[in-house]
């Protein structure tokens, strides 16, 4: 292999240079997020330039943009471009084993949606958004194969010439993913904390195309959610009229990956626990057999970073599973938060990092833990009578009571920092607890003094 050497410029102590490790969603945002503020940066990203249209198929899972996101998007100019690729989602559609069909509305609101948007739409969006800046130079490509944390440098090695690319930045930040690279680095420093959690399912994307006519084979505004218990498929629309469909099921056992080998398998599952789907699905066997069956982690660590010389964000620092709707959410508003931190305290970095990690640290652990919740309810309880009523009272109480906020409202639909969100929920739980024990002891004694 060779060695390219970019000789940098000297550094600048009061506007560092800034090297982004991963070229993603997160790391395409940041990149945007300091290039307004003037900064130069250089983005390296190993999968290949979007704008070649060569991205991998299978393993995306479609995104749930809501309010964080967006307003973190607004802020730099890209959320009115993004929302052109999205289609509103109003609520939940669960399909029943026998093919009937529920609505349960996300919000009072009706124009509360979350947004379905594919992750190749959103990141095009934000590459080219970055590559338009003249401070901003992309390699793609390249793979980080080491970080050297003493001298605050990546090294990357491209993946068809083999070539060998250092970074020039003053500051490294980490936007490389749940397996991220500048994260591993950091790992090998004492005292680091991580812990890395599998859920015993992984996904399978399956495709639903559009009608003859372009038009979607489903209601389009809504999430479709075939809950099963212990495993379920969700499908969200695309603007092409299709709707990308994601199986959730344990690896292995009677209801696993791993069981269906055989198109007659593939098939006669599908039409057992599934029936209503398979007539939109064509190519399911195809699909199936094509697609890859990915993971779902979760990961935790601290601190999310060095000095004021390396720092994580997005799935790096703090990866959850998809079940909340929160992953691109919570990284975008790492950017945002962090970006605020950074005009107030820049050019001390120390300092701006350290009050980003401390500000940022309990609000990933939080939605971490609402996400895999999330999964429980999506999976097991949306389909039953008693949770439908649950959100009949949730609604009841949200229209009666300004107090009165539901979880899923604070997480998505507004900017409350996901631990507070947790919090003020379980204050309200715990009043109308209190508040429903009353009218009982209320109801128990007028019947006694009735009955005398």
């Amino acid at each position: 292999m060779r060695l390219r050497v970019i000789i940098p410029a000297m550094p600048d102590p009061n506007h560092p240079r800034f090297s982004i490790v991963g070229g993603g969603l997160a790391g395409g945002l940041f990149a945007n997020c300091l290039a307004r503020e003037g900064y130069e940066v250089e983005l390296f990203e190993r999968r290949p330039d979007p704008a070649t249209g060569r991205v991998p198929a299978g393993r995306s899972i479609n995104l749930a943009l809501s309010m964080r996101g967006i307003t973190a998007l607004r802020e730099v100019g890209l959320a009115d471009e993004v929302l052109k690729h999205a289609i509103p989602m109003r609520g939940r559609m669960i399909h029943s084993p026998t093919g009937q069909t529920v609505f349960q509305p996300y919000s009072k609101n009706p124009e509360d949606a979350i947004n379905s948007v594919s992750r190749a739409a959103l990141n095009r969006v934000l590459i080219e958004a970055a590559r338009a800046r003249p401070n901003v130079s992309l390699h793609f490509d390249t793979r980080c194969v080491d970080v050297d944390l003493a001298e605050t440098k990546a090294r990357f090695a491209h993946e068809e010439t083999g070539e060998y690319i250092s970074s020039t930045g003053d500051i490294v930040i980490g936007a490389d993913g749940a397996f991220s690279a500048v994260r591993g680095a950091m790992q090998r420093t004492d005292p680091f904390d991580y812990s890395q959690s599998y859920l015993a399912h992984g996904y399978k994307e399956l495709t639903m195309p559009p009608r003859a006519d372009g038009s979607h084979a489903m209601e389009p505004e809504a999430l479709h959610i075939w809950p099963r218990r212990s495993y379920m498929m969700i499908a969200l629309p695309n603007p092409d009229g299709s709707f990308t469909c994601t199986c959730f099921w344990p690896f292995d056992g009677p209801h696993g990956f791993s069981r269906l080998k055989t198109e007659a398998d593939i098939r006669g599952y599908f039409d057992q626990h599934f029936a209503d789907a398979v007539p939109h699905m064509p190519t399911l066997v195809e699909d199936y057999q094509r697609n890859p069956v990915g993971s779902l982690v979760t990961v935790r660590c601290a601190p999310w970073h060095i000095d004021g010389r390396i720092a994580l964000i997005g799935d790096a620092a703090h990866a959850i599973v998809p079940f909340y709707g929160q992953g691109i959410n919570a990284g975008f508003e790492d950017c945002r938060v962090l970006d605020g931190i950074m005009r107030e305290h820049a050019p001390d970095f120390r300092r701006v990092f350290e009050a980003y990690s401390q500000e940022r640290k309990p609000h990933g652990d939080a939605i971490a833990d609402l996400a895999i919740a999330n999964f429980l309810e999506m999976r097991d309880k949306a389909g039953t009578m008693r949770f439908r009523n649950k959100k009949r009272l949730e609604r009841t109480l949200d229209a009666l009571l300004p107090q009165y906020t539901p979880l899923y409202t604070m997480v998505t639909f507004t900017n409350i920092p996901y631990a507070d969100a947790v919090a003020r929920s379980e204050r309200q739980d715990r009043a109308v607890a209190i508040c429903a024990g009353l009218v009982l002891l209320v109801l128990l004694v007028v019947v006694a003094l009735l009955a005398r």
